[in-house]
C-alpha cells in the first residue's frame, strides 16, 4: 500500500480511531458483545445506556476511578461524526433514539479477537474449500457440453465407487482432528458472514445518503431526478454485490434450504468431540434478521422514491421546498469541513422590540355592580290533550283474517296472499295487510315470506282512495 494512503486510513477510518481511542476496551468489550456477539440489531436508546450502566456499576465496584463518565456521555461520544462507532437515529416507527454498529466497529472488534492465541489452527479444511471453488468456477465457467459431460460422469463414479464400499462395510469415519478443523473454519465463515451483512447495509444506506443529496441539491426537471434515482437503485441491484445478497437471501426464504441447514446445525452441536460453540445454533436465524435489516434498508429507500413521486403539493409550497433545500444543499456543502467549534455555531437575531409597560396607564380598580339574575323559569300554560288521535285508532280482528283464509284456501293447500285480498277486499289499510303478516305459525295456518319475489295488492283504504303496496311475496298454507 501506498505510504500517503495508510497515513490517510490511520487519520480518517473511525476503525482505526477506535483502535487508538482512551476507552477502547470499553468500548470493543461492551459493543462488540452486544452488537456483534449477541447479534443485536438497533437498539433504543433506553435499553442501552440501561445496559452500559449495569457494565460501569460492575467496573466502579473494583475502581470507582475507571470510566467516570455517565453512560448516555460515552454513547453520545461513540456515535459522534468525529467518532463514527455507532449510528444514532429516529427508526420511522418510533420516537426513540436508537443506535446500531457501523462496519467499522466490526471491523476493529474482528481485528482484535483474531490477536488471541489459538490452540488449534486447521488448514486441511481450508485447502478442500479452495479445491472444491476451483472446480466450481472451471465447470461453472466450461462452455463445452463433452467437457461438461466428462466431469459430471467422473463425480458419479466416484458416488458410485463410494456407495460401494459402504455396502461391503468400509466406512470411512473421520477423524476428531479433521472435524475439529472444518467446525473451526465454519465457524469463522459464519461470524464473518454476519460482518459482511453489516457493510452491505451500510452500502445501501449510502445510496440511500446519496438519493437524498440528489433531491436536496436537484435543480432540474422531476423526470431527470426520477431518471437518475432509478438509474442508480437498478445499478445497485444489477452490481455483484446486488446480485450476490439476492441470491443468498433467497437462499433463506427457501424452506426446504432451511429446514436442512436446521437439521445439520442440531447434529454438528450434538457431536460431543467438537465442544461446539452453543451460539452458533441459531446462527441461521441470526442470518435470516441481518438479511431482513438489509432488505429493510431497502425498503426506505424505495419509500423515499415512492412519498416524493406522490408529492401532490409540489407548486402550492414551492417557496417552502426551495428554503429547505437551500439549508440542505448549505449542510451537504460543510458536512465534509465542519467549523473546528461545534459549540460555536449557532445563529444571532435581533430583539424586534422592547414592550414598555408603565404604571399609570393600568386604569384604577372599579367595583362591578351586582346583577341581579332570575334563574327560575315560569311556568308555561298546560296544552290541552289531544286525544282524538286516540280514539282514531282501528282494531283490526286477526280471528276475522283467519276466518278468511280459511274461506280462501282449501284443506293442506297454499294460496298467495294476493288471492286472499282478492276474495276478501281489504277494510282497513294497511294495518289490516300486517295483521295478515303477524299470523305466523298458528294452529290453522300458517304464513310465509319470501324475499326474492314481489308482489302486488291492490286496495281502497277507508278515505275512499285507492292504494297500491309492493311488498314480498306472502303465501298462507291451511293445515
Amino acid at each position: 500500500m501506498d505510504l500517503d494512503l495508510v497515513d490517510q486510513l490511520r487519520e480518517r477510518h473511525p476503525a482505526w480511531r477506535l483502535l487508538r481511542a482512551r476507552n477502547a476496551p470499553l468500548i470493543l468489550s461492551f459493543l462488540g458483545a452486544h452488537f456483534i456477539d449477541a447479534n443485536h440489531g438497533p437498539t433504543p436508546a433506553g435499553h442501552l445506556t440501561a445496559a452500559l450502566d449495569d457494565v460501569l456499576l460492575d467496573l466502579h465496584r473494583t475502581d470507582p476511578d475507571r470510566y467516570p463518565s455517565e453512560p448516555q456521555a460515552y454513547l453520545d461520544d461513540w456515535s459522534g461524526t468525529e467518532s463514527g462507532w455507532l449510528r444514532r437515529y429516529y427508526p420511522a416507527d418510533s420516537e426513540e433514539i436508537h443506535y446500531d454498529a457501523t462496519p467499522a466497529l466490526e471491523r476493529a472488534y474482528r481485528w482484535v479477537e483474531g490477536l488471541q492465541a489459538r490452540s488449534f489452527v486447521g488448514t486441511e479444511s481450508r485447502l478442500h474449500t479452495l479445491v472444491e471453488l476451483l472446480r466450481q468456477i472451471v465447470h461453472g465457467t466450461e462452455e463445452d457440453p463433452d467437457v461438461r459431460l466428462a466431469g459430471l460422469q467422473r463425480r458419479r463414479a466416484e458416488i458410485d465407487e463410494e456407495i460401494a464400499q459402504v455396502k461391503a462395510g468400509d466406512v470411512a469415519v473421520m477423524d476428531e482432528t479433521a472435524v475439529r478443523d472444518r467446525y473451526q473454519q465454519f465457524s469463522s465463515t459464519a461470524r464473518e458472514l454476519l460482518s459482511d451483512f453489516r457493510e452491505v447495509e451500510e452500502n445501501f444506506r449510502a445510496l440511500d445518503r446519496s438519493a437524498r443529496e440528489k433531491i436536496a441539491s436537484w435543480d432540474g426537471g422531476k423526470g431527470g431526478l426520477l431518471a437518475e434515482l432509478v438509474g442508480s437503485r437498478t445499478d445497485i441491484a444489477s452490481s455483484d454485490q446486488g446480485r450476490s445478497f439476492q441470491a443468498f437471501y433467497d437462499f433463506l426464504l427457501s424452506e426446504d434450504r432451511q429446514d436442512e441447514l436446521a437439521g445439520l446445525l442440531a447434529q454438528v452441536q450434538a457431536i460431543p468431540r467438537i465442544g461446539a460453540d452453543q451460539r452458533l445454533r441459531t446462527v441461521h436465524h441470526d442470518w435470516s434478521d441481518a438479511a431482513e435489516r438489509t432488505q429493510q434498508t431497502v425498503r426506505n429507500l424505495s419509500e423515499q422514491l415512492r412519498r416524493f413521486l406522490e408529492d401532490r403539493v409540489w407548486l402550492e409550497n414551492r417557496r417552502v421546498l426551495d428554503l429547505v433545500r437551500s439549508i440542505e444543499a448549505a449542510a451537504i456543502a460543510v458536512r465534509s469541513s465542519p467549523p473546528p467549534d461545534a459549540s460555536g455555531v449557532g445563529l444571532e437575531v435581533d430583539q424586534p422590540g422592547v414592550a414598555v409597560a408603565l404604571p399609570f396607564e393600568r386604569p384604577l380598580y372599579d367595583t362591578v355592580p351586582a346583577s341581579a339574575v332570575d334563574s327560575l323559569i315560569a311556568p308555561e300554560e298546560p296544552d290541552p290533550a289531544e286525544i282524538d288521535a286516540l280514539l282514531e285508532q282501528r282494531f283490526v280482528d286477526t280471528a276475522r283474517l283467519v276466518d278468511n283464509i280459511l274461506a280462501v284456501v282449501p284443506p293442506r293447500s297454499t294460496a298467495a296472499l294476493s288471492d286472499v285480498v282478492l276474495m276478501f277486499p281489504v277494510e282497513q289499510g294497511v294495518a289490516e295487510i300486517v295483521g295478515y303478516l303477524s299470523l305466523g305459525d298458528q294452529e290453522q295456518v300458517a304464513v310465509d315470506v319470501d324475499d326474492t319475489e314481489k308482489m302486488v295488492v291492490e286496495y281502497t283504504d277507508p278515505d275512499g282512495v285507492a292504494r297500491r303496496v309492493t311488498m314480498p311475496k306472502v303465501t298462507v298454507t291451511r293445515r
